[in-house]
């Protein structure tokens, strides 16, 4: 038997005996806070983990306050209709499995009623809805966001269950491909080897800890060790969130310090921390690429904790609360400029090797008052608010990539959109999916445009689906983007969700899931590339991905 014979029998071994070794015991919290954008909600009646499935219930209200998703309750069925503009969610108490669109999916327990709340699996609703739910396991707390998945969906596992220590990372057996070598990182792309990670600093969920606030040294040892393990495991890329929400994680003269960075709005650390984390990436042969948060003031709506110069008391005339949030307007042509000129302070004073965006542009949810703006700003006369606002969308994006090749051809511009842009039922070109929140349509981000202009230089969908969801296929949505990008210099790398590894949706139950979705990928000669959502999830070695990941790297 040769080598890659060895090596392939491996990966089968590997992926297979950890399946059958897992064996996670649910623990049962006696308070769980929830988070929705920030906004703790309340209820009287605590949300709970069904033992052996490890799911945990939450109030239906957790799930449509906030959203605007009509609930509709049935008492003498025991049944519930969750409706979002293009998705009818049905669950019934006794039945473990729901109806999505009229499709049959299953779950891993039932709705419940608990003193006279209807109790439903947080992650399957709330990622029909296109929220993106995290699981913070040492503080019991469950933080949701409503702009889609975007922090990249886009997140600890929802369903909270006491993870096992992650094992060390294991050194390949064979070296990964060197980077080129032009003054840092590889400013000139990867091609196929690019294998990154999404790092998130809202709500300190990937960098810093929050027991670094004030620290130096902890941040730096901290963010060193990140690298380490990314790399160990065969990562050669990491996107570092530099921007959560109006805020800054490096000196600017135009937006505050952030209270992710500090642990208060404005207040500056004794080092600069975005210097740095180039350094210590550079110093690896790894790429950074700094990720920006363009439209999101705020997490929440609190104003007392912000700092003077933050664009919500500086410009509150450019601010629309949706939801529990605040949003800079993107229909004001000041408001877009001044988000191009905070990017651009980065592009000129540090030796990034690419600028990313993530979905936030519009909400995908509720409601987002800027009736009054499209009125006095819709120059164009364009017929609609909905292409009103995808042509707000359009020109930021074309502004901000001929302001970044200007000023360094080298830069990549790269975004990555929700995973669906259109489903075939509204649009014959769209994909054949059924999803309940679309970036042309939600989010009004017409990638499509992006691409064929190429106004960007690379596209990550997040498709953060297995093979086997109905709604939204994971190889229909890799072959829908992969005919998208033919013909242009626009590279695609694709978004996995290891995040979802060991919970009850359909696919995540084995980690040869993401094996198989990066096989798949390498038969699709468009997808130059993998992320993945993101670095904290990898490094919990969820059902054993690390050594799956480890034997497959050195197979191809």
């Amino acid at each position: 038997m040769n080598l890659r014979k060895c090596l392939a029998v491996l990966l089968f071994v590997v992926l297979w005996s950890q399946a059958a070794a897992l064996n996670v015991h649910a623990q049962n919290y006696s308070t769980i806070k929830i988070f929705l954008d920030g906004q703790e909600i309340i209820s009287d009646v605590s949300p709970y983990i069904v033992p052996k499935v490890d799911t945990t219930l939450v109030p239906l209200r957790v799930i449509s306050e906030g959203l605007g998703a009509a609930v509709d309750w049935k008492q003498s069925s025991k049944s519930v209709t969750i409706s979002w503009p293009e998705t009818a969610i049905a669950l019934t108490a006794g039945q473990t499995y729901a109806l999505v669109d009229g499709s049959k999916i299953a779950l891993g327990t039932t709705v419940t009623v608990k003193q006279g709340r209807v109790m439903v699996p947080l992650r399957f609703v709330g990622e029909q809805l296109g929220l993106q739910v995290n699981w913070n396991q040492s503080e019991h707390t469950i933080t949701m966001l409503s702009g889609g998945l975007a922090e990249l969906p886009p997140s600890e596992p929802v369903d909270p269950v006491a993870p096992a220590e992650p094992k060390p990372p294991v050194d390949p057996a064979f070296p990964l491909p060197p980077l080129d070598d032009n003054g840092g990182g590889n400013t000139g792309g990867i091609g196929a080897g690019l294998r990154g990670a999404w790092v998130s600093t809202v709500f300190n969920l990937d960098w810093p800890s929050t027991g670094s606030f004030g620290n130096k040294t902890k941040q730096q040892d901290e963010f060193i060790k990140l690298l380490d393990d990314l790399q160990g495991m065969g990562m050669n890329a990491v996107f570092v969130q530099v921007r959560p929400a109006g805020d800054a994680l490096y000196p600017s003269t135009l937006v505050p310090w952030s209270a992710f960075l500090t642990g208060t709005s404005g207040k500056a650390p004794d080092y600069d921390p975005l210097a740095f984390m180039i350094g210590e990436t550079h110093k690896r042969g790894m790429e950074f690429h700094a990720w920006f948060n363009p439209f999101r003031a705020t997490t929440d709506t609190k104003t007392d904790k912000l700092a003077v110069n933050h664009v919500v008391k500086q410009h509150p005339e450019w601010i629309v609360k949706s939801g529990s949030m605040f949003y800079i307007n993107p229909g004001i042509p000041e408001a877009r400029q001044h988000i191009i000129d905070t990017i651009m302070e980065v592009v000129h004073q540090y030796d990034v090797d690419g600028i990313h965006l993530d979905d936030y542009f519009y909400p995908s949810g509720g409601t987002f008052g800027d009736d009054v703006t499209f009125r006095t700003y819709n120059s164009k006369n364009l017929a609609t608010l909905a292409d009103w606002r995808r042509d707000n969308i359009n020109e930021f994006v074309r502004q901000l990539g001929e302001s970044i090749h200007s000023a360094k051809p080298q830069v990549q511009f790269g975004i990555s959109p929700f995973g669906v842009w259109r489903n075939k039922a509204l649009d014959a070109t769209g994909s054949d999916t059924k999803a309940g929140v679309t970036a042309y349509d939600s989010m009004y981000a017409d990638v499509r445009t992006w691409i064929k202009q190429e106004w960007i230089d690379y596209v990550v969908p997040q498709i953060y689906w297995s093979f086997s969801f109905t709604a939204a296929p994971y190889g229909t949505l890799v072959d829908w983007w992969a005919n998208e990008v033919q013909g242009t210099d626009v590279k695609l790398y694709i978004g996995h969700s290891p995040y979802k590894l060991g919970t009850a949706e359909a696919g995540w139950q084995n980690a040869k899931e993401i094996i198989d979705q990066l096989s798949y990928n390498t038969s699709i000669k468009e997808v130059s590339g993998d992320l993945f959502f993101s670095a904290k999830d990898l490094r919990k070695n969820p059902l054993g991905l690390l050594q799956a990941l480890t034997v497959y790297y050195n197979l191809n």
